[in-house]
């Protein structure tokens, strides 16, 4: 069963901001029957703060891991995929978060929340709580977005940035999809490569090399999406391409994306997303997670 969106509003926020988070979607979604959707892991920080229908966000792995019953919530960073459930009129703010951005606006370790979703009044600080309520009182979706402007400036005022080695070291990966050799990142940074992982994990979340598979496997997850958007070609039309247009197929896609082969490829969408790419780009399965 699908859910109906009535009602998707961007907001930009304030320029002052835009280095830390990119943009606020706010959102109102009608799910009559309970829906379930799989949501892609990433190398990113969910931060939902709803005031409709509850949901349930379920690790697969590990049930200690999800969070129940919950109209907010913080998830993630994940290296695996999960599940949400809901049903009825979920209302609310979703934002997206580096993982730099997410520890020093959340002022938690993020290695204390990766693979993990939190209510937000279970977080150390109740100001996400506070922010909730408050947005659930506004009377439209500007004045939502400047009460986001105003708390997260006042976040980043209150805070100090993360380690600047560490800063460098996820500009590092994420500029170039992933694919950047742990070993010669560590020397980059002077560290050894083990001391680099520990602390990755500690601030940021994952070590960096998985880090790394995920920011790969976002790029191809991203194509796949993209690719949902054409309607498939017959066989005639298609000339011997994929459903992605490529001669090569999905083996050439799979290098395209930074994986060693297409093995690799399906390995990481199997434990990233719970299906192969051919299963998705085939059968239009979404997550509200991105690419």
């Amino acid at each position: 069963m699908t859910a109906t969106v009535d009602q998707v509003v961007v907001g930009v926020p304030d320029p002052r901001l835009r280095p830390f988070v990119g943009r606020y979607l706010g959102y109102r979604e009608y799910a009559p029957r309970p829906l379930v959707r799989r949501e892609v892991a990433g190398a990113f920080v969910v931060v939902i703060l709803g005031w409709g229908a509850p949901l349930d966000v379920v690790d697969p792995r590990a049930a200690s891991r999800g969070a129940y019953r919950v109209d907010s919530f913080v998830a993630g960073p994940f290296d695996a995929y999960c599940t949400t459930s809901t049903v009825g009129v979920g209302l609310g703010v979703q934002l997206l978060l580096t993982p730099p951005a997410a520890r020093r606006i959340l002022g938690v370790p993020l290695g204390e929340l990766a693979n993990r979703a939190v209510a937000v009044e279970r977080l150390p600080d109740a100001w996400l709580d506070r922010l909730r309520g408050r947005l659930a009182e506004a009377p439209d979706w500007p004045r939502r977005f400047a009460l986001l402007d105003g708390a997260i400036g006042a976040r980043l005022a209150a805070t100090g940035p993360v380690d600047p080695r560490l800063g460098r070291a996820w500009r590092r990966l994420a500029g170039t999809g992933g694919r950047v050799g742990i070993g010669e990142l560590a020397d980059e940074l002077g560290w050894s490569r083990r001391h680099l992982a520990v602390r990755f994990r500690q601030e940021l979340g994952l070590a960096p090399k998985t880090t790394g598979r995920l920011l790969r496997f976002q790029r191809a997850y991203a194509a796949v999406g993209r690719s949902l958007a054409v309607p498939a070609p017959t066989p005639d039309e298609a000339g011997g391409e994929d459903r992605l247009g490529r001669p090569g197929g999905w083996a050439e896609f799979a290098v395209e994306c930074g994986s060693y082969d297409q093995s690799h490829l399906i390995r990481d969408f199997g434990e990233f997303a719970g299906a192969t790419p051919a299963a998705l780009a085939s059968s239009g399965s979404h997550s509200s997670n991105p690419g």
